[in-house]
């Protein structure tokens, strides 16, 4: 049964899919429809990848982020949210222009040994994705029903068995259900705003006036970053268009890509908008109370409770049961993808997924503070980053393999100076880890 679900082969497009991938067509080639007609068809890869970007990793760092440091971490999610919608539209019109996702243009293009070293990096990230995914999803099931950690964890697996299961109907059902989620965890943050009532003065003035310190502060700063800017959807949102739609001329090319920066303003402006009030729910909460040692999930879970009531804890809990099943399903997807575009090999889903749970599942039976987990993976996440952002940049900057897609020479300076920059982070991060 399991390989009937999740067998190695799958279904390009079917049902809903097939016309979903027609109507883009027809709208494509100038068919009149009425504006959120024209849309609709062209609305889900980003959803997908946006998912990654709102993972249980970033309720860790933004949690620790707006306890300890108020609202001067806000300007560093948002810019790094603006960094996300470059890199997934570069990433979306790769796999547009080419009809390859990046590890299979890595594959094409790069030297044999290099294609193997950002594989095995690229694992490395998944694994470390994977572990916030899973213990955010096992967190979310053990804060709301009362539930053992370990069972929660393997309650977890089961589930996301079953959502990816739904990839055997086509595209559309599974953009569906992710984007569902999308839409819980951003309606419990709404909630959990007016709970909060944050100083939006503040808010504004961290935004304008960014600054860092050298310590506890940059650790966050680099999480944040890693859990926003993620590596592993940078290789899934490419695949995710590399066939979704098929085009045959080079009007059709521009045209569909134009959709598809849509699709991802408005999935990731979504995930920004999350991101900025988890951090500021903790500023607003935590911060505010002067309980600056918030420093785990179930600690925000609890606090929150005698500080804005009940139902606060209860929609917290929700938000992070949404994102866990949706994220963890989204980076076994990007875990697949990843082998199959380096290494040419496919395992079944249900596989991977199996073997990526032990990690986590470790990790519960040995008793390790998951949060600190979450936030340590989103640093890895970081870490990992140049791996995928330096080929993706040197890439869509040549038309020979991007053609009338290929970058403009404005766009590859902002890519190039964000990957400068995300670079710099992550080397400052380490020397003042060696130096103590």
């Amino acid at each position: 049964m399991l390989r009937r679900l999740f067998g190695e082969e799958r279904l390009a497009v079917s049902g809903r899919g097939e016309g979903t991938a027609a109507a883009a067509v027809a709208v494509l080639r100038g068919a009149p429809r009425p504006w959120y007609a024209r849309l609709w068809p062209f609305l889900g890869p980003a959803f997908i990848a946006a998912v990654a970007y709102i993972d249980p990793g970033n309720f860790a760092t933004n949690i620790q982020a707006g306890a300890q440091f108020g609202y001067q971490l806000v300007w560093t999610v948002v810019a790094a949210n603006l960094v996300a919608m470059l890199v997934q539209s570069l990433s979306a019109k790769l796999g547009i222009a080419t009809g390859l996702n990046l590890a299979e243009v890595c594959r094409e293009y790069l030297p044999r040994p290099l294609v193997y070293i950002q594989w095995a990096i690229a694992e490395i990230v998944a694994m470390a994705t994977d572990l916030a995914e899973f213990l955010g999803a096992a967190l979310g099931l053990n804060l709301l029903f009362h539930i053992p950690l370990f069972a929660a964890g393997l309650l977890t697996g089961l589930i996301t068995f079953v959502i990816l299961g739904l990839e055997r109907y086509g595209f559309r059902p599974l953009e569906a259900l992710i984007s569902a989620f999308v839409g819980v965890i951003a309606l419990c943050y709404i909630i959990e705003t007016f709970f909060d009532r944050p100083s939006w003065l503040a808010i504004g003035q961290a935004i304008l006036t960014p600054r860092l310190g050298g310590g506890e502060d940059l650790l966050l700063a680099v999480g944040i970053i890693g859990a926003t800017v993620m590596p592993h959807v940078i290789f899934l949102h490419s695949h995710l268009t590399q066939s979704r739609i098929v085009v045959q001329t080079p009007r059709e090319r521009q045209r569909l890509f134009r959709f598809e920066v849509i699709d991802v303003v408005l999935a990731m402006g979504i995930a920004g908008l999350v991101n900025v009030a988890m951090l500021v729910m903790a500023a607003s909460t935590f911060f505010r109370a002067g309980l600056h040692d918030i420093g785990t999930i179930e600690e925000a879970y609890r606090t929150l409770t005698p500080l804005l009531g009940t139902a606060a804890g209860t929609i917290f809990a929700i938000s992070l049961l949404a994102s866990g099943l949706s994220s963890s399903t989204v980076g076994t997807m990007a875990g697949q993808v990843v082998m199959q575009g380096f290494l040419r090999r496919r395992v079944p889903l249900w596989f991977r997924r199996a073997v990526t749970m032990l990690p986590a599942l470790a990790v519960i039976a040995l008793g390790i503070d998951p949060t600190r987990a979450l936030v340590i993976s989103q640093v890895t996440l970081s870490f990992g980053l140049p791996f995928a952002l330096i080929p993706l940049v040197l890439f869509t900057r040549q038309r020979a393999i991007m053609k009338e897609l290929v970058n403009r020479r404005l766009t590859t300076a902002v890519a190039s100076l964000a990957t400068v920059i995300i670079v710099a982070l992550n080397l400052f991060l380490l020397a003042q880890v060696i130096s103590g």
